[in-house]
């Protein structure tokens, strides 16, 4: 990828952006939905991770969409700000949060030198920001939790929500977006390469 098409335009910025935005909303209410179901998960707390991965889809579908690099770090870490913003159970712990799953679904993209979107790199990113999520949770907030029954099976079920829902959701989200022609001004919009 040439440095010229490293640099981000104003449409990437704003697109980037509204993905935050709209994420920060939804992280809102999921934040509300996760306090609601803890007793539906009572009988293994860490299965509650199951629904995790709602949490980490703007980094991966702003890196599917946008496509340059930052892009899933930039949309992570503000979603993370706006969901502090309008009041969480976990205050401002958010933020540091979302920068490291945010630079953890941006880790797939790189590793590709931004040149592969497809499933398997979707996947790829939504497993590392479960997996940064996973660590940052079971460190901040269960460090006093069993290391094999609580604090282990957390990250893994973690890392496996955010690749199905994040990762692949993320995917198909984007393909879905495209094809209505909203992405247009975007490679993803033009990309009609298959899986």
């Amino acid at each position: 990828m040439s440095n010229s098409s490293n640099r981000w335009r104003t449409v990437d910025i704003v697109v980037a952006s509204v993905i935050a935005a709209a994420f920060g909303v939804v992280f809102w209410a999921w934040n509300l939905l996760w306090g609601a179901t803890d007793a539906a998960f009572a009988f293994f707390p860490p299965v509650h991770a199951v629904i995790y991965g709602v949490w980490l889809v703007p980094g991966v579908l702003a890196g599917l969409i946008i496509r340059k690099p930052g892009a899933a770090l930039y949309a992570e870490t503000l979603a993370a700000i706006i969901s502090a913003l309008l009041g969480n159970a976990w205050g401002t712990t958010v933020i540091p949060q979302g920068l490291l799953q945010g630079f953890g679904a941006e880790l797939a993209f790189l590793a590709t030198g931004y040149r592969s979107f497809r499933l398997p790199v979707a996947v790829l990113s939504g497993l590392l920001a479960g997996l940064a999520a996973g660590l940052w949770d079971t460190f901040v907030y269960y460090a006093a939790n069993e290391l094999w029954a609580f604090r282990v099976p957390m990250i893994v079920i973690t890392a496996l929500s955010a690749a199905v829902i994040a990762g692949a959701g993320g995917w198909a989200l984007t393909r879905a977006l495209a094809a209505t022609g909203v992405l247009d001004r975007f490679p993803s919009g033009r990309d009609r390469a298959p899986v």
